[in-house]
């Protein structure tokens, strides 16, 4: 039986499963202050702080006279799960005559809190955009225990907010002292206290809050008043060497840029495979010899930095339509160091498009995608980070589903995914479109309120910074299938609530599109897919590039999302065309690279842009002058200089992009302790908040404008990173879902996909051209309106007459909007004309005797 929860407990907000999890920095923003500093001593904000004036039995929180089971006045107790625990008012003080001490005799799971009384009366009142620091004395006989902070929202009430600081094993009283986040808007108090979450005690005295004076703060413009405000962008001189539709920031800087044979059948069947290292220190590329076809794989940074590199392109669909894309089964390993491709083992299944998530203990998890046979892949593949080999197929669960292409699987504090609901091809899983799939129990849970589901092909998803919040955007998309112009939906989702399900976000602001005749101002709904969403080391994201149809009509639009409000705000718009086959992604001195372009009519954009953030024009940046160590553990506090006062810290884990999908690209806030220009980091003991791996460790100060990337390696051996995702101080968020969960389906060996998958109709141009199964609808609008008009004026009327008439409008609005789209003279395959674009049979689609001309 479950120990009942005392008053006060937040039940929604339980802390821990495994080790040491200190949800860092949540919510950025608003950073006023210029000056950093140890804690003024100002007035403390904590009543009754060392626990001298009793509590009253009965009355949580009151002040009285001490009894059996009875907190002190404005202390509460709080916690979950099945373990057995006490609240000890004692004498063993640090000064005074009392200290609270917490203890676990047993625990299966769960922890227990001593807070600050969630009332008016108890809680510290606080300043929205103010910082504050926390202090505390302790004696601590289990390493799993850790400052935790609540909110109260004026709205919402109250809520967790994260996890400071990890507190050591002491013997004897030591002092532990943390920096709040920035206050988030519409906070009015909270609560603060010590989480133990593995058998042993914590005994507590003397706390401490202080409010961090904020200094005025005037930022200094480098730029003209509107760069500083939007930014700027600049096309590189020198073009991109391969059709990269792969992009990987590697932990020495430089960029792996993956082409395959680029979505080029003439390079597959001559067996020309190409990649490039870019390096952006001096803007040179070097041409890196690649075994296979890497077109269109999956990728994701190992713990030690090697490129794990899955499947890609056994073979192009067939000329008549009848056989599609096909996945291979081999995997390599990319290494930074020698810049050298080495084959894997083999996956179970081949797997063209599928996801790759790496895990909080090092080993990736791999869904979706096409087999050998170009049906869908049910197979579920997992890398062991121990034994560096993909597992065989009887050693890792398998639910028999199909994810489909490039689903987003972004990884849970609590070691689940989310799958967010963005993909690539067609219409969503069945259902509501987004889920949860917990590997361990082997089940998948539907998750609600994904705004048509069906038409976010190829939009993007990114879990918000910081990590530690758990709040998941999905910006855009549209669906190949049926063709609509891509829309402006964008949905929110906070994965710490305990039914989590998806809410409305705001639409995204509206750009140009060129609809084959030059850009215009977008209008009503439309919006676009193949977006590329960024983490910048601001706490914002930049949303760029995309496209309004299927590999057609490019869309002109950037803007930077602040997850604190919620808005979106335009910003400079990236010169070159960026739909699919296009990658953006942040470089370690805080700028934006994006690359490639791949329309319809087989083209390649070679360009290259750079975008140079608003951050980057406010002023001199800070600078980390030393680091005394870039191995980095879990629960680790790490000391760095800085040349001068710096805001916060943050980790952003590199990119691996492709097809406007990065669902291991997180941002992972560092509480500081500051004194002078030294400034100690405190890093998560949550390896599913931070997967092992090398990270950009980002200083940034008052105005948001952030150093230059040092790089940390975190989370050592497999081993220790294993060990701690078991044991990780993980919390209770999502728990209560709405919907049963789904058991394995019956085994099963593949999933139907049609071969016209990628909406491409084969029947014309060879295999890297893609004439739309399903035109937009401006030209169906346009043959109904010729045909109206042709029959109006035919002599000969009648049903005849009028699907004559129908059939030569339908091929010249299709003719008219390939020539606009520079398809060119395109070759019909076989003897079938579905989309009745050679109406001579001349074998040569839109010839000058398929299309009549008024």
């Amino acid at each position: 039986m479950r120990p009942v929860l005392p008053y006060g407990s937040p039940r929604r907000f339980r802390t821990s499963r495994r080790t040491a999890f200190l949800a860092l920095l949540a919510l950025t923003g608003g950073l006023l202050f210029a000056t950093q500093q140890p804690a003024a001593a100002g007035a403390n904000l904590v009543k009754n702080p060392g626990f001298e004036i009793p509590g009253t039995p009965g009355t949580p929180g009151a002040p009285g006279t001490p009894g059996a089971d009875v907190m002190p006045y404005c202390w509460e107790r709080s916690g979950w799960g099945d373990n057995d625990f006490s609240f000890d008012t004692v004498t063993d003080a640090h000064s005074g005559a009392a200290a609270l001490k917490v203890a676990l005799t047993r625990r299966t799971e769960g922890d227990r809190k001593a807070l600050i009384t969630e009332s008016p009366e108890c809680a510290p009142a606080v300043v929205p955009e103010r910082q504050y620091d926390l202090s505390l004395w302790y004696k601590s006989t289990t390493p799993d225990a850790a400052i935790t902070l609540f909110r109260h929202d004026a709205t919402a009430g109250w809520q967790y907010w994260t996890d400071l600081k990890t507190l050591d094993l002491s013997a004897g009283y030591q002092r532990a002292e943390v920096r709040t986040p920035v206050i988030p808007p519409g906070t009015d108090r909270i609560t603060w206290g010590v989480s133990v979450y593995g058998t042993g005690s914590v005994t507590t005295d003397d706390y401490v809050m202080e409010e961090v004076a904020p200094p005025p703060v005037e930022p200094e413009c480098t730029g003209t008043a509107d760069e500083c405000a939007n930014g700027r962008w600049q096309v590189l001189p020198t073009q991109n060497p391969v059709r990269s539709m792969h992009s990987v920031v590697l932990h020495n800087g430089k960029v792996l840029l993956i082409a395959g044979s680029g979505n080029d059948p003439e390079m597959f069947e001559a067996g020309t495979f190409t990649s490039a290292v870019y390096d952006p220190a001096d803007g040179s590329y070097r041409t890196v010899p690649t075994p296979d076809d890497m077109f269109c794989s999956g990728h994701v940074q190992l713990s030690d930095g090697r490129v794990l590199v899955m499947s890609g392109n056994k073979g192009y669909p067939s000329a008549d339509g009848t056989v599609g894309y096909q996945g291979f089964k081999d995997s390599y390993v990319f290494d930074p160091a020698t810049e050298t491709y080495t084959r894997t083992n083999d996956m179970n299944d081949g797997h063209w498009y599928p996801s790759a998530t790496i895990m909080g203990n090092g080993d990736v998890m791999s869904f979706g995608g096409l087999r050998e046979d170009s049906s869908g892949s049910v197979t579920a593949e997992r890398w062991s980070a121990a034994r560096d080999k993909w597992l065989p197929m009887g050693q890792v669960n398998q639910t028999w589903s199909y994810w489909g292409l490039y689903p987003s699987m972004i990884l849970m504090q609590d070691g689940r995914l989310f799958y967010s609901g963005s993909h690539v091809f067609g219409n969503g899983t069945p259902g509501t479109g987004s889920s949860v799939y917990d590997y361990d129990a082997n089940t998948v849970t539907e998750i609600a309120g994904l705004q048509n589901k069906d038409e976010r092909d190829q939009s993007a998803s990114v879990l918000l910074p910081p990590a530690q919040d758990q709040r998941v955007l999905t910006i855009g998309g549209g669906n190949i299938d049926s063709n609509p112009e891509a829309n402006r939906l964008t949905d929110l989702i906070d994965l710490k609530e305990p039914n989590p399900r998806y809410t409305p976000g705001p639409l995204l602001p509206q750009g140009t599109v060129d609809l084959g005749n030059g850009p215009q101002p977008q209008t009503g709904a439309q919006g676009k897919m193949y977006g590329s969403a960024v983490l910048l080391p601001d706490g914002k994201v930049l949303e760029t590039g995309g496209a309004l149809h299927n590999r057609a009509n490019p869309v002109y639009e950037s803007s930077l999302f602040d997850p604190v409000t919620d808005t979106f705000d335009p910003v400079a718009v990236d010169p070159e065309a960026r739909g699919y086959h296009s990658s953006a992604f942040l470089l370690p001195d805080g700028r934006v690279m994006t690359t490639g372009d791949n329309p319809g009519n087989g083209s390649w954009n070679h360009q290259v842009s750079l975008y140079t953030p608003p951050y980057l024009l406010k002023g001199p940046r800070p600078r980390i002058t030393s680091l005394i160590d870039n191995q980095w553990l879990y629960g680790d506090t790490q000391r760095i200089t800085v040349d001068r006062p710096i805001a916060k810290a943050e980790l952003i884990r590199p990119a691996a992009v492709t097809h406007s999908s990065d669902p291991n690209q997180r941002f992972v806030d560092l509480p500081l302790s500051v004194d002078g220009n030294n400034v100690d980091l405190n890093v998560t003991s949550n390896p599913n908040l931070a997967p092992p791996g090398w990270y950009m460790l980002f200083a940034v100060d008052a105005n948001g404008v952030p150093s230059v990337a040092e790089w940390v390696r975190l989370g050592g051996p497999p081993a220790l990173a294993d060990k701690a995702a078991e044991s990780a101080h993980v919390h209770d968020f999502a728990g209560e879902l709405a919907k049963s969960p789904e058991k394995p389906r019956k085994k099963r060996t593949s999933a139907p996909v049609s071969p016209q998958v990628a909406g491409c109709d084969r029947h014309y141009g060879s295999a890297n051209v893609c004439v739309p199964t399903v035109f937009p609808e401006t030209v169906t609008e346009s043959a109904k309106a010729a045909t109206k008009a042709a029959t109006a004026k035919a002599t000969t009327k009648g049903a005849a007459a009028e699907a004559a008439a129908t059939n030569a409008a339908t091929t010249k609005a299709r003719c008219d909007w390939l020539a606009a789209n520079d398809y060119g003279r395109l070759k019909v395959n076989g003897g079938d004309d579905p989309l009745r674009l050679d109406p001579d049979g001349d074998g040569v689609a839109c010839g000058k005797g398929d299309v009549r001309r008024r």
